[in-house]
């Protein structure tokens, strides 16, 4: 019988493993502002960073991925163009964080209608900070809270822009570490904005770097 479960368990494993491993985000010459055409590829659980200049288009390409911004090209994931589907879906998908959090209700349970408890915790934080009121809140904790409310709803991307641009080194760990394990336990997809080079050497293997307006493949 032990066996038996063994076996069902792993045969569980494999075939979500095998779906996780076939998601696939595909740009085709996504382009905004004066920026050349960007194509590229992002498997399940791969981690890229993308780095430049201050104002050289960084945040508008992640927008433009998240389906914020106006844009020319195509976007697909597992086959299915940002087109083909109403724009909250596709954000539902491609979730993005930006460097400044927004929050529009006074209590922090206000913003969320469930949340990973795994991941609260991990961030540092009990059940009992959703009565905590916005107000209090330091940059640091707002930070990990607007973590925890993107990844939500599941999404297979997860756009980071600069997440840990203004947070103490101790805090910024904390953000590095918990994205890292929901990316290995969920195989998530992750595109992280940093000017850190020792962070970007920590996180990924390869990236992309903005430089006279063209967008270059370069390694961590």
């Amino acid at each position: 019988m032990c066996l038996v479960l063994v076996s069902e368990k792993f045969t569980q494993f494999a075939i979500s493993f095998a779906m996780m491993a076939s998601m696939k985000l595909v740009v085709n010459n996504l382009q905004i502002l004066m920026l050349e055409p960007w194509s590229f590829e992002l498997r399940a659980g791969e981690c890229i960073y993308l780095s430049g200049p201050s104002g050289s288009g960084k945040t508008r390409l992640l927008r433009a991925l998240a389906d914020l911004d106006p844009h020319q090209g195509d976007m697909q994931l597992d086959g299915v163009s940002y087109l083909g589907m109403p724009a909250h879906s596709w954000r539902k998908k491609v979730a993005f964080l930006p460097a400044e959090s927004q929050w529009w209700s006074a209590d922090v349970g206000g913003h969320f209608s469930d949340y990973n408890k795994t991941l609260l915790h991990e961030l540092g934080f009990t059940e009992q900070v959703m009565g905590w009121e916005v107000a209090r809140l330091s940059s640091g904790e707002k930070q990990r809270l607007a973590l925890l409310r993107a990844l939500a709803q599941s999404p297979e991307i997860l756009l980071l822009d600069e997440p840990t641009a203004n947070l103490d080194s101790k805090c910024a760990t904390v953000i590095e570490q918990a994205v890292e394990h929901y990316r290995r336990d969920s195989g998530i997809a992750v595109i992280w904005v940093s000017h850190d080079i020792s962070q970007i050497k920590r996180l990924t293997r390869h990236g992309w770097v903005i430089a006279d307006q063209q967008l270059k493949r370069q390694d961590a």
